[in-house]
């Protein structure tokens, strides 16, 4: 179902949104947690760690396919939110064309380089082979990842959040049920979670081409709608390019943070590992409600609401910090039992410093709650080349931890790395929303004496 973001009470329209999503990134964060989960459970400690020494990478690479199709969906929220359904169209049409161009490139480039990148972030020779075997597999898979998430993006743009829940949700659990019986039943180990991912996510996907062939009548093209446009293709670029770039930019930081975690042994590994996980699945409500703002500003930018994006963005950041600071509380108390998902509770050490990872980090997730609205916000009203510039940031300062200080000071540097990295980049986009939003008042600017109706 289709949702204008234009009319309706900010907060409500937001979150009627976001917590659909929040569900359905929760549950597609169960593809990589349930990986972890059973080969921990059921393979071992170092198979654990082998999935989660390239899980930087696949950040990289997955990061630069999901950014670019989220970039790609912009320009269409925001001829929606002005009822430019022609427009719109076409823009969806290239969108297509440019996805299959990329699944194409992306997997060649980084399947035929996965072995040396291994190499150049020092992964432990003992868990080499099946770091390898998950990987390329994965890799492997990256048309199926593109070809789900552009369809999701396509929806969210229309203001549809709830479909891609309810189709990650089957796809969910297949991924589990595939995940058990692969290393269970079959002794597929690293292998046989990988394989289970791929296939999840390609159901996911054919369900969301289903239901938008079958009940979206305004994607149906007309005559001349589907032709290549290169006017239309390089703007679609030049909002997606930057944001693939900018996610791509934050996991070579990751990737250049993993090298020094990797140096320090595979039991660290599976540290890093384990609470990255977790941290992952809590801080989606925060990224999600970030990501609806990229539409909620694209379709507002388009019907010329200003008024409503800056109301939207006071309200977001009241219930970002709510969340944040309750678990926070959550993390403290409960953090090492929540790791038990991922190992066993005998591994008392490993426990001990993923606990500490995750009470460090957890006292910087509003700085890191700020990061997310004011970088979607920024995406969704087109200033796709400076959220760049905060991953350029981000970069920045997990290199300086991670050439720094890890040599000298461990594992208490790296558990401080990420907290580092987002304030970089939170005060810069914080300055940046400043400026920005100033340019949209004076383009479209409105009474606050006599505000327009909703």
């Amino acid at each position: 179902m289709v949702r204008d973001m234009t009319n309706g009470k900010p907060l409500r329209l937001i979150l009627s949104f976001c917590i659909p999503m929040i569900f359905g990134n929760i549950f597609q964060q169960l593809y990589s947690m349930v990986d972890s989960i059973v080969v921990g459970r059921y393979v071992g400690v170092n198979a654990l760690a082998a999935v989660g020494s390239v899980g930087s990478v696949c950040f990289l690479v997955i990061g630069f396919a999901t950014g670019i199709c989220s970039g790609f969906a912009i320009p269409v929220a925001q001829c929606f939110g002005a009822s430019d359904h022609s427009r719109m169209r076409r823009y969806v049409a290239n969108a297509i064309y440019l996805c299959v161009i990329f699944a194409v490139l992306i997997t060649a480039a980084t399947t035929l380089s996965a072995k040396q990148l291994l190499r150049l972030m020092n992964t432990p020779d003992d868990i080499m082979k099946d770091a390898y075997t998950y990987i390329i597999i994965t890799l492997a898979g990256i048309p199926v990842t593109i070809f789900y998430n552009i369809l999701a993006a396509m929806l969210r743009a229309l203001g549809d959040s709830k479909t891609p829940l309810k189709y990650l949700i089957i796809a969910s659990a297949l991924n589990i049920a595939l995940d058990l019986a692969f290393v269970i039943f079959f002794n597929m180990g690293v292998a046989g979670v990988a394989i289970a991912t791929v296939i999840a996510q390609l159901i996911s996907g054919l369900m969301c081409f289903s239901y938008m062939h079958r009940n979206l009548d305004l994607l149906f093209f007309q005559e001349g709608e589907m032709k290549w446009d290169t006017s239309y293709a390089l703007r679609l670029i030049n909002v997606g390019l930057p944001m693939a770039l900018q996610f791509s930019i934050t996991a070579i930081g990751s990737i250049i943070l993993q090298r020094a975690v990797n140096s320090l042994g595979s039991a660290l590994v599976a540290v890093t590992t384990a609470a990255s996980k977790v941290q992952m699945l809590v801080t989606q409500p925060m990224e999600t409600l970030g990501v609806t703002m990229a539409t909620y500003g694209g379709q507002n930018l388009g019907a010329q609401r200003s008024d409503r994006i800056v109301r939207g963005v006071k309200q977001s950041i009241a219930v970002q910090m709510l969340y944040c600071i309750a678990v926070a509380t959550i993390i403290h108390f409960f953090g090492v039992y929540i790791c038990y998902l991922f190992i066993d509770s005998s591994e008392t050490e490993i426990l001990s410093n993923a606990a500490k990872f995750l009470r460090i980090q957890s006292l910087f997730y509003p700085v890191l709650g700020i990061l997310f609205i004011f970088r979607n916000l920024l995406q969704g009203l087109g200033y796709s080349f400076i959220t760049m510039l905060a991953g350029v940031t981000e970069l920045v300062a997990r290199a300086v931890v991670a050439f720094g200080f890890v040599g000298k000071y461990g594992f208490a540097a790296v558990c401080y790395a990420s907290p580092v990295a987002w304030a970089s980049a939170a005060l810069m986009l914080t300055v940046l929303y400043f400026m920005k939003i100033q340019l949209v008042l004076k383009k479209y600017p409105y009474d606050k004496n006599n505000p327009l109706p909703d």
